[in-house]
C-alpha cells in the first residue's frame, strides 16, 4: 500500500523534493501540491513530463487554504513542508494543523534532497531573505573569475511560467530573458550575471539542470540560493550571509537556522547601517551555534546614478518585491539613497496602486512608504507599470537589482540604486577562496 502525501510549497523546493525523492517511488503517492507565497500558482498541474511515469495524469496545485480538506478527502498519511523563509512558530502552527487532521507532518533534509555534483560547488544562502546572497554571489563569482577559473552558476528555482519548458534555462544572453518570458523577480537575479558575461542556470529539475552545467567543464559550480532555502546540491563551501538589521532571525526563521547550522563561513552583511547591538546579538549567535565557522565582516554600500538630481524631489522609491514582502524588510538601498541624497519627500504609493499591488499592501501591511517590485507576470507588470505612472512622483526611485526600465516605460524620470558586497577587515572573501582552492 503507498502512502498518500502532499508536500506543501511553492513552486521551488517542493518541486526539488519531488523530483529528488518521490519521482519513481513506488512507496510513495504525491495525491497534490499545496501553494503559497506566489501569486497565481495554484490552481496548476505538475506536468506528467516532469512528473515520471507514477502520474500519467500529472500532479494537481492545490491553494494551501485547502490543505486540510485535502487530507482528510484522501486519507493522507504523509505532509512535506517544502518552502521557505517561516518563522519557526509559523511551521509549527502549520504542523498542528496537520497533526490535528491526522496525518504525519514531515521536513526533509540534506541527506535526501541534496545532489552531489562531479564539480566543486560554492554555495551561498542566508538566514532571511533580503541579507544580500546576491551581492554576496556576485562577490564569490568576481573573485573566482579573477584567478582565471570557469564559474557556472545555478539559482534556486522561480518556476512560475510553463514548468516543462522551464525544465533547464540556461541565461547567457538578455535575448534569453526575454525567449524564457522571465518575470522581474528572475531577471533581478540573471542579469547581474549576464552583466558579467557569465552563465547562469535555472528552471525546475535540478538533476538535469546540473549535467548541462557540468557539460560546460567548468572549475567550479556556485549555488545562488533563494529565500533562506538550504542548497539543492551538496557544498565544498557554504558561505551563508546574515543581517544584523534583524537580529535573532538567525535562530527563529526556517530553514535559516539550518544553513546558520552548516555554514563553512558566515558573513555579517550590512554593518555599515546596522546598530552595534544588532551586529553582536548576530555575532554571539553565531559563536554560541556555530562557533567553528570563519566570520566575515561586510559592507553593502550603495552607488546612485546621477545621485545629485535627488535632491529637494518628491520621490517615488521602488524596491526589490521578495525582500519587502515576505522577506520583512520596510525599506532597501533605494530609501537609504532617498534620505542620503536628500529627497523632500518619500511619497506614500498606496494610494496609487492597481490591481494585485493593492492585494500585496493588504497582505503585507507593515509596508507604507515602498512600492514593492511585484512582478511575477505579465500583468502584474504592468500593474506595477500603471503604479508608478500614476503617482505624484517628480522622480521614481529604483532599488531593484535590474533597471525596470527594461521591462516597463515610465513617464517620469528615474534614477537607479546599484549595491554590492565589501568586507572589512580580515578575514575576507579573498581569503576564504584562496583556502578553499589551495584545499581542492
Amino acid at each position: 500500500m503507498r502512502k498518500k502525501v502532499i508536500i506543501m510549497g511553492a513552486a521551488g523546493r517542493d518541486f526539488h523534493n519531488f523530483n529528488t525523492y518521490f519521482r519513481d517511488n513506488e512507496e510513495y503517492e504525491v495525491v497534490a501540491f499545496t501553494a503559497t507565497q506566489i501569486p497565481d500558482i495554484e490552481g496548476r498541474v505538475y506536468p506528467s513530463e516532469l512528473a515520471g511515469k507514477l502520474y500519467p495524469n500529472g500532479i494537481p496545485i492545490e491553494p494551501e487554504s485547502k490543505l486540510t480538506e485535502i487530507i482528510k478527502s484522501h486519507d493522507v498519511d504523509e505532509v512535506i513542508l517544502a518552502y521557505s523563509d517561516l518563522p519557526h512558530q509559523y511551521v509549527m502552527e502549520k504542523a498542528a494543523i496537520v497533526t490535528s487532521a491526522g496525518a504525519d507532518f514531515k521536513l526533509m533534509g540534506p541527506k535526501h534532497t541534496m545532489i552531489k555534483s562531479s564539480k566543486p560547488v560554492i554555495a551561498i544562502c542566508a538566514i532571511r531573505t533580503g541579507c544580500g546572497k546576491s551581492q554576496t554571489t556576485r562577490r564569490v563569482l568576481d573573485i573566482l573569475r579573477e584567478k582565471g577559473l570557469k564559474v557556472i552558476s545555478i539559482r534556486h528555482p522561480m518556476p512560475y511560467g510553463n514548468l516543462v519548458e522551464q525544465k533547464v534555462q540556461r541565461f547567457a544572453t538578455y535575448e534569453d530573458l526575454d525567449k524564457h518570458k522571465c518575470t522581474i523577480e528572475e531577471r533581478e537575479e540573471y542579469e547581474p550575471h549576464i552583466d558579467r558575461n557569465s552563465v547562469i542556470y535555472a528552471g525546475v529539475d535540478y538533476e538535469a539542470i546540473l549535467k548541462s552545467a557540468e557539460a560546460e567543464n567548468p572549475d567550479v559550480i556556485l549555488w545562488d540560493g533563494g529565500n533562506n532555502d538550504f542548497p539543492f546540491y551538496k557544498p565544498n563551501l557554504l558561505i551563508v550571509v546574515v543581517d544584523p538589521h534583524r537580529p535573532g532571525h538567525e535562530t527563529s526563521y526556517y530553514p535559516g537556522m539550518t544553513n546558520l547550522l552548516m555554514a563553512d563561513v558566515v558573513v555579517i552583511n550590512k554593518e555599515e547601517t546596522a546598530s552595534m547591538e544588532g551586529i553582536e546579538i548576530v555575532r554571539k549567535n553565531i559563536e554560541k551555534w556555530n562557533p567553528d565557522a570563519i566570520v566575515v565582516d561586510a559592507s553593502s554600500p550603495i552607488f546612485v546614478e546621477n545621485y545629485k538630481v535627488i535632491k529637494g524631489k518628491k520621490v517615488l522609491v521602488v524596491e526589490d518585491g521578495p525582500t519587502l514582502t515576505h522577506g520583512e524588510m520596510k525599506y532597501g538601498a533605494g530609501f537609504v539613497a532617498a534620505k542620503k541624497f536628500g529627497a523632500s519627500e518619500i511619497i506614500d504609493p498606496r494610494p496609487f496602486a492597481v490591481g494585485s499591488i493593492v492585494e500585496t499592501y493588504k497582505k503585507y501591511n507593515h509596508l507604507d512608504l515602498i512600492l514593492p517590485a511585484m512582478g511575477y507576470g505579465e500583468k502584474q507588470i504592468k500593474e506595477l507599470e500603471e503604479t508608478i505612472n500614476s503617482s505624484n512622483a517628480d522622480l521614481v526611485i529604483i532599488g531593484t537589482p535590474i533597471d525596470l526600465r527594461r521591462v516597463m516605460k515610465l513617464n517620469k524620470p528615474a534614477v537607479r540604486v546599484r549595491y554590492e558586497l565589501q568586507e572589512i577587515g580580515k578575514p575576507d572573501l579573498e581569503d576564504v577562496i584562496n583556502n578553499f582552492l589551495d584545499q581542492k
